[in-house]
């Protein structure tokens, strides 16, 4: 079992910055790969980024360039920090973990932050 808490998320300006912050309770290390989704009102649930745990990182054509995933592994942490914000990333941005063992895949969530861009 992995539990996920995310935090950081906020009221924002356009082109102002936030960082989320995701708390795992093992070593992110132990974890295939760690990602942030998010969901906003009338749309679909999508992946924004996503990060393995040997450090390899994809990220949604939309955020390229203006948020970037990283990790503190002595944290058990995974971050993400979202510069140049624009209204259309208010969302909830959820904290994925996806572990693989021989026989299954497990996907574990987090409870959700909102983030808020708006003038």
């Amino acid at each position: 079992q992995v539990q996920l808490v995310e935090s950081g998320g906020g009221l924002v300006q356009p082109g102002g910055s936030l960082r989320l912050s995701c708390a795992a309770s093992r070593s992110i290390f132990s974890i295939n790969s760690m990602g942030w989704y998010r969901q906003a009102p009338g749309k679909e649930r999508e992946l924004v980024a996503r990060i393995t745990n040997i450090g390899n990182t994809d990220y949604a054509d939309s955020v390229k360039g203006r948020f970037t995933i990283s990790r503190d592994i002595a944290k058990n942490t995974v971050y993400l920090q979202m510069n140049s914000l624009k209204p259309e990333d208010t969302a909830v941005y959820y904290c994925n973990a996806h572990r693989r063992t021989f026989a299954d895949d497990y996907d574990y969530w987090g409870q959700g932050t909102q983030v808020i861009v708006s003038s």
